[in-house]
């Protein structure tokens, strides 16, 4: 007979945060990521410092999935323009998803505005790891200029993501022909 381990306090206030922030932003109340997790306010003092170190660990502990969720994997023998066009059909099927508010990341970048943020540097280090990602196969596709279109390709994540999440557009022959047009535009092949 298997039994299922139950989530600890510190998981469920990492679930809860994940879950609360996503979907009400980073300014929602410690009452209220609490009770969401039934733990009481001194435990979670007890395991993090402060709301704001929750919010970091909440964000960190969602790293590995998001890029699991957008990136191919190190052994796929896409070329590098076919791994780029990846993440954005990745991001184009999550965006499909009828609860896709944006990138998680992006969001709590914008609604925390402070760039030394326990949440804000995790989420700037998620999105720095994503911008390498697209620089490091623009590199190896041959793109005149690898740290531009990295730049570009990134702005149109956020952007994309962003209109999507805030319900102003969709993502539906958008997304892969504007990163298609940029690809060509710097020479990937």
């Amino acid at each position: 007979m298997t039994t299922e381990a139950k989530p600890g306090s510190r998981e469920r206030l990492l679930e809860a945060a994940a879950r609360l922030t996503y979907r009400d932003g980073v300014g929602i109340g410690v009452d209220a990521l609490c009770k969401a997790a039934r733990v009481s306010k001194r435990s979670m003092y007890q395991l993090f410092e402060s709301k704001d170190e929750l919010l970091a660990a909440s964000l960190e502990e969602g790293a590995a999935a998001f890029v699991a969720g957008l990136l191919p994997g190190t052994d796929d023998d896409r070329t590098p323009r076919e791994r780029i066009l990846y993440v954005f059909d990745q991001l184009e099927s999550q965006a499909n998803a009828p609860d896709f508010l944006g990138c998680r990341y992006l969001t709590a970048q914008i609604e925390l505005k402070d760039n030394n943020h326990p949440a804000s540097r995790v989420a700037h280090q998620i999105k720095g790891n994503l911008t390498s990602f697209f620089r490091a196969e623009a590199e190896r596709g041959g793109a005149g200029d690898p740290d531009l279109l990295a730049r570009q390709l990134i702005l149109v994540f956020d952007g994309a993501s962003a209109r999507v999440g805030i319900k102003a557009d969709t993502p539906a022959g958008l997304i892969a022909p504007t990163v298609a047009t940029l690809l060509e535009a710097a020479g990937m092949r």
